[in-house]
């Protein structure tokens, strides 16, 4: 198999997880590049549901390695929590099949704090994080004082980082209103949990470097969407790291003519978790039906997930900031049962996505309705099965987007899906 990079085409919770896991069955490395714990990968395979927030997605294919890369900001003990659960349900999750890398970094206690406290004073202009530590751990990554796994490992690197930045933050913990922390509560929670993952750490840039000279195929994983990346998102409602493709060469530590394949993932309508612009969103009984049928709440938070008809200007900036050649349309069947369906095919007197969050709050999304259809999609497993109106959807999606889709989904499960080209074959 080629190497392809799969990222979310709109606010993220479009389905990678399945995608992924389609994928890696071909793949050899499945890599995970950015993002955190912030993310709910969520696979359903022969009715069980498995949900991964930092474990990649190929987790569930036994033919493959899969690595946390170095772009990745790690919760020590959700990484142990997830690797335990795993365990648990009979996964191989050991360090043969599992590598953390040693220069990702690390989310300590005092980010999840702060995230926490940060976003509680703001009010009404909260961000709607996660509350998971993600922002705060970023920062000091790029700020030069974030703790790497390498030095995580190290018992003396981690009592030297506790000393050196827990007053600090405890002095900024203390202005928000939130409890200080203490270094040897600290070092009780860190240092089993150095210990654990110490065996699955090593340097993964020079392990998929050697992959890639030996032809095998690797398969980069992102989390969140497009429009939630930290540059090209609803700024400054987004994430905090880079989701779009380009960011799988610095997460995972390889360069650009790695890539072979970028595809994107949309579901067949948009959601979206959290505050921030989202122009086609709909606060009616049709936008709420999506929610109801879609299962529209969030796999990390459980919040409800905003809804609202399929976006076009989003998906054409997406194939171009991402460099898209295929997309994969998720959640068909959520659209059954509609009699008619709207699609945003521009914005009123605009011709190309508004930068930032104001101005595009302020479009107006011109639509274009199309016939509904009422058959029921599961089992459904070729094109030429569809209803003639859901082909009419897709074939007027694929034409507006200008990117072939290449696969659909028809259901929650593994296998519920039709494939349309040799690379998901």
């Amino acid at each position: 198999m080629a190497n392809v990079v799969v990222v979310g085409a709109q606010w993220g919770d479009e389905g990678k997880g399945k995608v992924v896991d389609l994928l890696a069955r071909k793949a050899t490395y499945v890599v995970r590049f950015q993002g955190g714990n912030n993310a709910g990968h969520t696979l359903v395979v022969q009715g069980k549901k498995t949900v991964l927030h930092l474990v990649p997605s190929g987790m569930l294919q036994a033919s493959c390695v899969n690595v946390i890369g170095n772009g990745v900001v790690v919760d020590p003990a959700v990484l142990v929590r997830e690797i335990d659960a795993l365990l648990a349900a009979g996964i191989e999750a050991g360090p043969s099949r599992l590598v953390l890398s040693t220069e990702a970094h690390v989310i300590l206690p005092w980010h999840r704090a702060l995230d926490v406290a940060r976003e509680s004073a703001a009010g009404d202009r909260k961000i709607g994080t996660t509350g998971r530590g993600i922002g705060p751990a970023y920062e000091d990554k790029v700020g030069r004082r974030g703790l790497r796994v390498a030095d995580f490992l190290d018992e003396p690197s981690l009592r030297a980082h506790i000393d050196a930045h827990l007053p600090g933050y405890n002095l900024r913990l203390a202005e928000l209103g939130a409890p200080a922390l203490g270094t040897e509560s600290l070092l009780d929670e860190l240092l089993p949990l150095a210990a654990r993952l110490a065996p699955h750490a090593r340097s993964a840039v020079r392990m998929l470097h050697a992959a890639h000279l030996a032809g095998e195929s690797i398969l980069f994983e992102g989390a969140q969407g497009t429009f939630l990346d930290v540059d090209h998102g609803t700024y400054p409602y987004v994430t905090s790291s880079n989701t779009v493709a380009g960011g799988a060469c610095a997460g995972a530590g390889v360069g650009p003519t790695v890539i072979d394949e970028v595809v994107g993932i949309a579901k067949a309508y948009c959601t979206r978790v959290g505050s921030g612009p989202f122009p086609t969103e709909l606060l009616d009984d049709t936008g709420e039906r999506l929610r109801r049928v879609g299962h529209e709440f969030g796999a990390t938070t459980g919040r409800p997930r905003r809804c609202g008809w399929f976006d076009v200007p989003m998906l054409r900036h997406a194939v171009m900031v991402n460099g898209l050649t295929r997309l994969a349309l998720t959640k068909l069947d959520v659209l059954s049962g509609m009699d008619t369906l709207r699609v945003c095919t521009a914005y009123r007197g605009l011709d190309e996505v508004p930068a930032g969050a104001a101005a595009l709050a302020a479009v107006e999304p011109v639509y274009e309705e199309l016939p509904g259809w009422n058959d029921d999609l599961s089992g459904v497993r070729r094109y030429d099965q569809l209803p003639s109106a859901a082909r009419a959807y897709v074939d007027r999606l694929e034409a507006l987007v200008g990117v072939p889709v290449s696969l659909l989904g028809t259901g929650a499960g593994r296998d519920d899906v039709i494939v349309r080209d040799a690379l998901f074959a």
